[in-house]
């Protein structure tokens, strides 16, 4: 494995949950005899995206966060909104989403861990679960993610893996894309690698580490395939895949291999290459720090 990285500092951090006492008005009790306390959980999340429209619920569709959000209420009863740090585009796997939701329920991080698996389809899993502290925001939080992406660069189909892989039906050059991604290590202004259009504000993101290696394949036949897995502060939309995109084009011989410095100038998405298709990008992990706690909302006005 080559490995392109800009040093980036962190730190563990601990915090101790701590459990807010629920205000409603319906008067519901728990076990001894006082208001319900509300308490926040989070979960680590894993899924097949291949069947889903993305995380975020939509009305008719199947989504990650609405196949969740109805387990949840299986198990308490409760219209829950699980909050996801990423939201996925349809097609997209994970294998370390970060969620958090809060509940009255008066069970364990673990009892939660197993009730909510034994609702949850075969293609979605909570790895594993903790009640943290009352604010804790997987967006707020989130300080790096890191996504995988996979591309089958061999002239037979991928067979087994086919939802999980972009078929390339040529070799790609690998030397050559690893000299294109060093210009995107480091702080830069992503434009050109954002699906239009867009309504963020700042498009500088920090990439830390940008690898590119070859790998067997999902079929089992070696160096079949080639990852590229990137870590960074944040991502725009479709801004892994549309790196990945750009790289191929350099790898497969379209670009040379200093034409990415230029798309990074140009600040505009058609200077990119194509967005690749999103079954070939996996989340991997999501870095939380649980100090960087959600501001809390203001009264509603009367």
């Amino acid at each position: 494995m080559v490995c392109l990285r800009q040093s980036a500092e962190g730190g563990r951090h601990e915090r101790r949950p701590d459990r807010r006492t629920s205000g409603g008005e319906d008067g519901r009790k728990g076990r001894g005899g006082g208001a319900l306390m509300t308490r926040t959980f989070r979960l680590t999340l894993a899924y097949e995206g291949t069947r889903f429209s993305g995380w975020q619920s939509q009305p008719g569709r199947a989504t990650v966060q609405g196949t969740l959000a109805a387990a949840i209420r299986e198990v308490s009863g409760e219209e829950v909104v699980p909050r996801g740090s990423s939201r996925t585009d349809a097609g997209v796997h994970a294998l370390g989403q970060v969620v958090s939701f809060e509940t009255t329920a008066e069970h364990d991080a673990r009892t939660w861990v197993r009730a909510i698996n034994a609702r949850l389809p075969p293609d979605v899993t909570v790895v594993d679960g903790e009640e943290v502290a009352a604010g804790f925001d997987p967006v707020w939080g989130a300080v790096s993610k890191i996504y995988r992406y996979r591309i089958h660069d061999a002239p037979w189909r991928p067979v087994l893996a086919r939802h999980l892989v972009w078929r390339w039906k040529s070799r790609l050059d690998l030397e050559s894309m690893l000299v294109a991604a060093e210009a995107l290590v480091g702080e830069h202004d992503f434009t050109s690698f954002e699906t239009m259009p867009s309504t963020r504000l700042s498009k500088v993101r920090t990439i830390h580490r940008l690898d590119l290696s070859r790998r067997r394949g999902g079929d089992d036949l070696p160096d079949t395939e080639l990852w590229v897995e990137v870590e960074g502060n944040g991502f725009l939309h479709n801004m892994v895949r549309i790196i990945v995109g750009s790289l191929v084009m350099v790898g497969c011989g379209r670009r040379r291999s200093d034409w990415m410095a230029g798309v990074l100038a140009a600040r505009h998405r058609p200077a990119a290459g194509p967005t690749a298709p999103p079954q070939g990008l996996v989340l991997m992990s999501i870095s939380i720090d649980p100090n960087r706690i959600r501001p809390p909302r203001p009264p509603a006005s009367t």
